[in-house]
């Protein structure tokens, strides 16, 4: 999640501003720009008269629509990186073919979406970032950050929507698949985006030193939702070594009942937190945020080219939204219906959720937090590994478990013993690394390790029908599990 604060640039000394009055469309001499205070119309750092309601960093200097500059803006994208990725752009409608061709082409069906849903998702972060620039500054971050998790929403809302209902793991289940996604898409941005980050700005800058303000409000946001989201996990490893399988005392079924329960008051809870969260952001601190990541934005190096850049109209805005909307629903209803196919093919369901869906939900936001890291702002990549993670586990988790509820489907947050685990350990390593306020190659390079060993341990994992600490162990398996449990919120606290 970016806060992007910003705020009306005087023209420079070099006269930018005059110059670029004069690529105004009337070309008039007397359209001089304004110093700043009381004569109007004002002007933008490119001499873009700048419109009512729109921040000026902004502000396009057009209206309405243009179909060549829409398009060449939006190949351009927001960086370098980011634009390669618009090269993948053909896979989007052979994929939307591919899915009504008749055939036994299930695996290649999974792998033309899979590698569609990048450039999509690239497609709609651009286009809540270009639209998050002309909002006022809190409507702009909610905005931005809303877009900037919509892709998991859908996949989530897909996913539950298809689930059979019946809580049971095997055919027809999505439950461990979600599951395994909401924590693989926090450690993927703990673990693999930040240690991307951390990789490419400490190889151009040394070393790197961020605010402590990005770092504690965000490490300590994660240590407590990675509290939260073990308790429903650790009441039920807790009583199912005692529980009974029918009759007198308390059943399984009731185990199950009030674990479900309790993941939905969990839920509840996370959700006021993240709103706490957004109103710390963006009301009573946001001064504090605005000077960090203003500073940040001064310390780009491309600063300068970014300004100049051209900017899409606000139309373009909303008709890039929604067609990266579209797309991105098509893709992801066309990647669930594939899910079973993929694992009875032989990828475990472990590794899909907690690597394969994670990688391709958030591929576009990672390559612009590295982009930005090796820009040296280093503030700006911080904020955009830790924002998603934090918004995973405050709102879009705790989401698909209140829309479940709402379906009759018992998705709960009673996770996998083994994802727990990682997710705490993620926790503590990252903690560790944020704690001295500065980063450098090394740190990045065992935090992207610890996520390669964390994805060949994910592909070893049998699926959940085999084996789950989830089902109903014997007594002493129970009880393994609640120590493991008692073990990792030990570490948690600590």
């Amino acid at each position: 999640m970016g806060l992007f604060n910003r705020r009306a640039k005087q023209p420079g000394p070099d006269g930018s501003a005059s110059n670029g009055s004069r690529e105004k469309a009337n070309g008039s001499s007397s359209a001089t720009p304004s110093t700043g205070t009381t004569a109007l119309p004002q002007y933008n750092h490119n001499g873009h008269e700048v419109t009512r309601r729109i921040q000026p960093d902004g502000e396009s200097g057009r209206r309405g629509i243009n179909p060549g500059q829409f398009l060449q803006i939006i190949w351009r994208s927001s960086c370098s990186v980011s634009s390669w990725v618009n090269i993948l752009w053909p896979f989007v409608p052979a994929a939307i073919a591919l899915h009504f061709i008749h055939g036994d082409h299930h695996l290649w069906t999974f792998a033309i979406n899979y590698i569609a849903m990048v450039p999509a998702a690239n497609l709609l972060g651009f286009a809540g970032q270009e639209f998050a620039r002309k909002m006022p500054k809190v409507a702009g971050i909610i905005i931005e950050t809303t877009l900037g998790s919509v892709v998991e929403i859908v996949l989530f809302m897909v996913l539950i929507a298809k689930d059979n209902g019946t809580g049971q793991a095997g055919h027809g289940s999505k439950i461990a698949v979600i599951q395994a996604a909401i924590l693989g898409s926090i450690l993927t941005n703990l673990l693999l985006c930040l240690g991307c980050c951390f990789l490419a700005g400490g190889i151009k800058h040394k070393k790197q030193r961020f605010h402590p303000i990005i770092s504690e409000v965000g490490s300590g946001l994660i240590l407590v939702a990675g509290f939260a989201l073990l308790i429903p996990s650790a009441f039920f490893s807790s009583l199912i070594g005692s529980t009974v399988t029918e009759g007198e005392g308390y059943t399984e079924t009731k185990l199950r009942s009030d674990t479900v329960n309790i993941s939905h008051g969990v839920s509840i809870i996370l959700m006021v937190a993240f709103l706490i969260f957004l109103l710390y952001n963006c009301v009573s601190h946001d001064n504090i945020f605005a000077e960090v990541l203003e500073a940040d934005e001064e310390a780009d190096r491309d600063r300068h080219r970014d300004l100049r850049k051209a900017k899409l109209t606000m139309t373009e805005c909303a008709v890039a939204i929604l067609i990266a909307l579209t797309f991105i629903s098509l893709i992801a209803v066309f990647l669930v219906e594939e899910i079973e196919f993929v694992v009875e093919h032989g990828v475990p369901d472990n590794f899909l959720g907690l690597i394969l869906v994670p990688l391709v939900e958030k591929a576009a936001e990672h390559l612009t937090a590295i982009d930005e890291a090796y820009d040296n702002q280093i503030n700006f990549a911080l904020y955009h590994c830790l924002g998603p993670s934090i918004q995973t586990a405050l709102f879009n988790a705790p989401l698909v478990v209140i829309v479940g509820w709402g379906l009759s489907k018992p998705m709960d947050l009673n996770f996998e013993i083994f994802q727990v685990v990682l997710l705490v350990l993620a926790i503590l390593v990252v903690g560790n690394f944020l704690r001295d306020g500065s980063s450098d190659y090394l740190e990045g390079s065992l935090l992207v390790l610890v996520y390669i060993i964390i994805a060949v341990t994910a592909w070893f994992y049998p699926n959940s029908e085999l084996t789950t600490s989830n089902g109903r162990p014997s007594t002493e398996t129970g009880t393994e599990g609640t120590e493991a449990l008692l073990q990792a919120a030990k570490m948690l606290m600590s």
